[in-house]
């Protein structure tokens, strides 16, 4: 997929507005089919061999609970190409309006009745990067909505800053913000239903949540990627302290 200078200089008026940017059948069924292929087979022949820190379950004794794969990139030829190449690169490029570095390509499950709701909170806050210049992906593999727990953004909260996070106890989001709603937030809240095929993205300091799967069968996976641009640079000390706080922390709740 290539973008005229039309389309790329309007996705990223949107974009730079509200913070977020819906792009509808973004894939199509060929292309959505041969990513869930290549997902079922990372998921019987990689995870087995990949450390507990790379694999999170709402029920770690359960393996139909899966919830969470990280680093899918840096283990797999097919999602290090998905991610290094091509249109979601091509995406990134165009809203950051610059060269983007990937960061991390995941899988994310909410599974029926138990999928926990995710927390409000700003993915720049965990990044811990400057310039805060860095957006996220969220690619549906099947149709989601408020029942099985549908991403939520509010509107324009980009342009506000970093808020203050505090821990959480949900698995695989740490932080959550302390101050929310704020009226902004509840004024400016935007539901975004989609159906498979369909990717979202939204910028670095976007605040975003979503609620539980309530479903009686309906399982709610996506694939999440990062970008940063090119010169945006970590701070390597403070992401090395908080990833240690992390895993003890996991760790000492019997997480992984």
């Amino acid at each position: 997929m290539k973008y005229s200078p039309d389309e790329a200089k309007s996705l990223k008026t949107d974009y730079d507005r509200d913070g977020f940017v819906a792009l509808r059948g973004f894939l199509s069924l060929v292309e959505l089919q041969t990513l869930k292929d290549n997902l079922e087979r990372y998921i019987a022949e990689v995870v087995p061999t990949l450390p507990k820190e790379d694999v999170f379950y709402e029920d770690k004794a359960d393996a139909s609970t899966l919830k969470q794969l990280i680093r899918m990139s840096q283990n797999d030829a097919f999602f290090a190409e998905m991610q290094n190449q091509g249109v979601f690169r091509e995406v990134a490029e165009i809203l950051l309006g610059r060269e983007v570095a990937p960061q991390n390509l995941q899988f994310f499950n909410k599974p029926a009745k138990i999928g926990a709701p995710t927390p409000p909170h700003q993915d720049g806050y965990y990044w811990m990067i400057t310039p805060m210049e860095g957006c996220t992906m969220w690619l549906a593999l099947e149709d989601v909505d408020e029942e099985n727990g549908c991403v939520r953004y509010a509107r324009g909260s980009h342009s506000e800053g970093v808020r203050e996070h505090g821990w959480t106890n949900t698995l695989g989001f740490s932080q959550g913000l302390r101050d929310f709603p704020t009226e902004s937030d509840q004024a400016n809240e935007v539901v975004m239903r989609a159906q498979a095929g369909d990717l979202l993205v939204h910028d670095a300091m976007t605040v975003h949540w979503a609620d539980g799967n309530s479903s009686e069968n309906r399982s709610r996976r996506a694939m999440g990627l990062v970008y940063y641009s090119d010169r945006a640079e970590t701070d390597e000390v403070a992401r090395d302290a908080y990833k240690k706080k992390l895993h003890d922390s996991l760790q000492a709740a019997g997480k992984i």
